[in-house]
């Protein structure tokens, strides 16, 4: 099976989508099973682990879901990290559901809340990557960004292919400035899901199928709360000259942004007259 995209999220900060073949998004070759770093959450009678447990496929139909969670979503099944995590390159292989899979949205994304509990409003920091499903390529990658459960900071993309460690998305550390950042222990979670705000779902391209490999992590485990351990320089992650994009990496994010980028919360000007402090931070 071909897998479509690597989506990293980098010591909750930097977001990469790419397309590879049989390595991770650092060159590693990833033979992790699922049970070592993940467990499922919901819909487990629609998870199907193959190939030695190193492969994972979520499924929706008509019979998914709980019935207690059905009145605010149609359609769930997904798995979370077993640790929550302090800093780290979060990474996953991941292949979205084929057919008219309009108004299902595939899920790769951290938080401080997990699949299994209800988030804080007041507490929650969240990093979000969610393909909204189509009929047929291009693919729209829809991210987002909680802070002390703040979201509302959204940004699009229409996807292209044949890429390769791409940068789409930086949001910088000002905290000196006075923009709130996700500092929170956070654990890594994966769904497929058909909220009904999306649309008509097509229940006769039923089942949908989202594949995902790829579960070794990069990760600083946090057994309690003590954050600034995650800090240490002793993880490649945090190495200073990772801070911020090379020149390489700025230009082909620049090209992202200009040529991809189909909305930005920073630009719409209805909803934010006066754009959010980060948005002059983040260009």
């Amino acid at each position: 099976m071909d897998y479509c995209w690597v989506l990293s999220l980098f010591a909750f900060v930097v977001v990469v989508v790419a397309v590879v073949s049989s390595v991770n998004a650092i060159g590693r070759v990833d033979n992790t099973s699922f049970y070592e770093n993940y467990h499922l959450t919901w819909g487990l009678d629609h998870a199907l682990l193959t190939n030695q447990d190193k492969d994972i496929q979520l499924s929706i139909d008509t019979s998914s879901g709980s019935s207690i969670i059905m009145i605010f979503i149609s359609i769930w099944a997904g798995f979370e990290s077993n640790a929550l995590y302090g800093s780290g390159f979060f990474h996953i292989r991941m292949k979205i559901p084929e057919k008219n899979s309009s108004g299902v949205i595939s899920t790769f994304y951290v938080g401080t809340s997990t699949l299994s509990s209800t988030p804080s409003s007041s507490d929650h920091d969240e990093i979000d990557f969610e393909f909204l499903g189509n009929n047929g390529p291009p693919y729209t990658l829809h991210t987002n960004l909680y802070t002390n459960g703040k979201g509302m900071r959204e940004q699009q993309f229409r996807l292209w292919f044949l890429v390769d460690n791409v940068p789409i998305r930086v949001f910088k550390n000002n905290t000196e400035n006075g923009v709130s950042y996700p500092s929170k222990p956070m654990h890594i979670m994966a769904s497929v899901w058909g909220p009904s705000w999306t649309g008509h779902i097509d229940w006769s391209q039923v089942p949908f199928q989202a594949h995902y490999q790829g579960f070794h992590v990069d990760g600083c485990v946090l057994n309690d709360y003590d954050i600034p351990k995650c800090y240490s320089s002793k993880y490649w992650w945090n190495n200073n000259k990772l801070w911020k994009l090379n020149p390489q990496q700025r230009r082909s994010y620049q090209n992202v942004r200009h040529n991809f980028l189909t909305y930005d919360y920073c630009s719409d000007c209805s909803r934010y007259p006066k754009p959010p402090p980060e948005c002059q931070f983040n260009q």
